[in-house]
């Protein structure tokens, strides 16, 4: 039976039913992820957050030079690649990363066994799937140890920094269909009593119905919460609309989408208690998490990170040599960070500058100029539950908008005051909705950018012809 086929069927499931089969998929993730080594995974990844820079450096060359050797010689997509450079006449040195061309995900998406490693059988390794944010999934396999050292550092670089024990209830807000989509009376989410959690769809956030997720996390005495920002965000401007205060976190840990200063302050307020934004993907090719100071930090076990003169994050994974991805085009664009001086948090692990969103998330003007992090454009209200920015064509930009209550005419025009400053001369329509539409995943991409790329490049030629 196929995985649509098995989905109807479990949609059709009672709720009651639903959860059993959360708790037993659960077991199983629990059982993949954790094993008899974990404590002392976790206990290394503890004392490398104190390694100095320079233990830093030399342990990453070594691990590139090990990674790049085994992808050229016992990866078959890497290794054939190679073979055809050197019948064409190029004599690069594998050894060095710059010589190694960018991967593209529908690459790795058309034939993913080409690269696991030869000397690996997919049947015992663990298979991942992407969540598809742009349509087809990427296939993941990786090993049972590999496994255990990513969710030993992850456990250690999230809930360890806050000092928050395993085994406490806790929540994720995100985008599994644990709910039929088109279903309109809760719960909207499942119990999954293998990890005491409770997973919550992000497909439901609206206005009227969220009232229900806050009980459900009272009810479940969820204690630490997980999700996207836009989500989390969503619950918490209700609840303090609400005025509810029995919702107390030990922390809440987003992911998957940029976190905005408006949401942090929000969430922070409803839950009374620390935000943190976290950074990664199921490639697992980088990785980062904020401290206690407001610092994202890097994973340096994950992957090697480059970033590109326009911002966007190249990686080269090293966790996983079984199937390494080697200058992988990760989609996402960054900033450098603002400041390499040692952590008030006393943790030497590398700075990570600010993560701005799809490489795709990018307004282009009409003159072909790039216009990135747009979040200002919503600063100075707090009556905007969610919004989404929409570039149909070069002069013509919509706005989709999920008004909470207080949201004005005022605010309207200056939310498209703040954006044709930044846009020029274009047009700005405003749609109110419910909710924003979410991607195949549950997630909100804050911008989009629908114009045809060929119309996107000349725009941008014409601005790099324009005299100086």
């Amino acid at each position: 039976m196929s995985s649509r086929a098995l989905l109807k069927v479990y949609h059709r499931l009672p709720p009651i039913a639903r959860s059993a089969v959360a708790t037993v998929r659960g077991w199983y993730l629990h059982r993949s992820r954790y094993g008899k080594e974990s404590a002392t995974l976790a206990a290394e990844a503890r004392e490398r957050d104190g390694w100095t820079p320079q233990q830093w450096e030399t342990w990453q060359a070594e691990r590139i030079a090990y990674v790049l050797h085994r992808a050229a010689t016992r990866v078959p997509y890497y290794r054939e690649q190679w073979q055809r450079r050197r019948r064409q006449g190029d004599h690069a040195a594998w050894d060095l990363l710059e010589n190694w061309p960018l991967l593209e995900k529908a690459e790795v998406r058309k034939q993913p066994r080409d690269f696991v490693a030869d000397d690996c059988d997919p049947r015992r390794l663990l298979l991942e799937h992407t969540s598809g944010t742009t349509g087809t999934p990427v296939l993941i396999w990786r090993s049972r140890l590999a496994t255990e050292q990513l969710y030993a550092i992850a456990d250690t670089r999230t809930l360890g920094w806050e000092g928050i024990p395993r085994g406490i209830r806790w929540a994720r807000l995100g985008g599994q269909l644990v709910t039929p989509v088109r279903q309109r009376r809760p719960p909207f989410w499942v119990w999954n009593a293998a990890m005491r959690q409770l997973y919550l769809s992000s497909y439901h956030l609206a206005p009227d119905l969220i009232p229900f997720y806050l009980d459900a996390l009272a009810r479940y005495r969820v204690v630490y919460l997980a999700g996207y920002p836009s989500s989390v965000f969503a619950l918490a401007q209700e609840a303090l609309r609400l005025g509810r205060r029995d919702l107390t976190m030990l922390a809440v840990h987003t992911n998957a989408e940029p976190l905005l200063p408006v949401q942090r302050e929000t969430i922070s307020e409803a839950f009374r208690c620390p935000v943190r934004e976290t950074y990664g993907m199921a490639e697992t090719v980088a990785a980062a998490s904020e401290c206690r100071s407001g610092r994202l930090h890097r994973w340096p076990e994950f992957g090697h990170v480059e970033l590109q003169p326009d911002g966007e994050l190249v990686c080269t994974g090293l966790l996983n040599s079984d199937m390494p991805l080697i200058r992988y085009r990760v989609g996402d664009r960054g900033s450098p960070p603002a400041d390499n001086s040692p952590c008030p948090c006393g943790r030497s692990l590398p700075a990570m500058g600010s993560i701005d969103g799809r490489r795709d998330d990018v307004l282009v003007t009409p003159d072909g100029r790039l216009v990135g992090r747009l979040d200002p454009v919503f600063k100075g209200t707090n009556a905007i539950r969610e919004a989404q920015i929409i570039q149909d064509e070069l002069d013509h930009i919509r706005v989709l908008v999920s008004p909470a209550p207080g949201f004005t005419k005022a605010d309207e025009t200056e939310m498209i005051d703040n954006l044709l400053d930044r846009m020029g001369d274009v047009r700005v329509t405003v749609e109110l909705v419910n909710t924003v539409p979410r991607t195949s995943n549950g997630k909100v991409r804050a911008v989009v950018c629908n114009v045809p790329a060929e119309v996107l490049n000349e725009a941008r030629r014409r601005h790099f012809r324009q005299p100086r």
